[in-house]
């Protein structure tokens, strides 16, 4: 079975980036342009990783982080959050929010891959198999 990973990111072209790269490396990709869409998204079907832009327009990457950990169907999934800033704040900001990891953007291939399964990893070190209700 495929690791299905949850895209929430309001630009299509990194959407579409994303996706391609991600289905290469043989992951299942489920997108949404918007923090709302996605969190719908997530807690009808709990993806095994989240990956969310932190700059969106109405409910922002760090908005998202905080609702999934408080979800009881998402609480556990993995959330990394990508970023095109190189303010070191944000990514203090965004492990306060409850996420995993960070990946600046623009993000090299093996980059994003190797922070995708490194969180995935630790969950499922953490609890047991990551994404489902334990």
């Amino acid at each position: 079975m495929r690791t299905r990973v949850l895209l929430i990111d309001d630009d299509p072209h990194i959407r579409e980036l994303v996706t391609v790269v991600l289905e290469e490396e043989g992951y299942e990709v489920h997108t949404a342009p918007s923090g709302v869409v996605g969190l719908s998204m997530a807690d009808a079907e709990p993806p095994d990783v989240a990956l969310l832009d932190l700059e969106m327009p109405g409910m922002n990457g760090y908005e998202v982080c905080r609702i999934l950990r408080h979800g009881p169907r998402t609480r556990r999934i993995p959330v990394v959050l990508m970023t095109a800033s190189d303010d070191p704040a944000l990514n203090r900001e965004a492990y306060a929010a409850g996420a995993d990891a960070c990946v600046p953007k623009p993000f090299r291939r093996e980059g994003l891959v190797a922070v995708i399964e490194t969180a995935l990893a630790q969950a499922r070190r953490t609890n047991g198999k990551a994404g489902s209700e334990i």
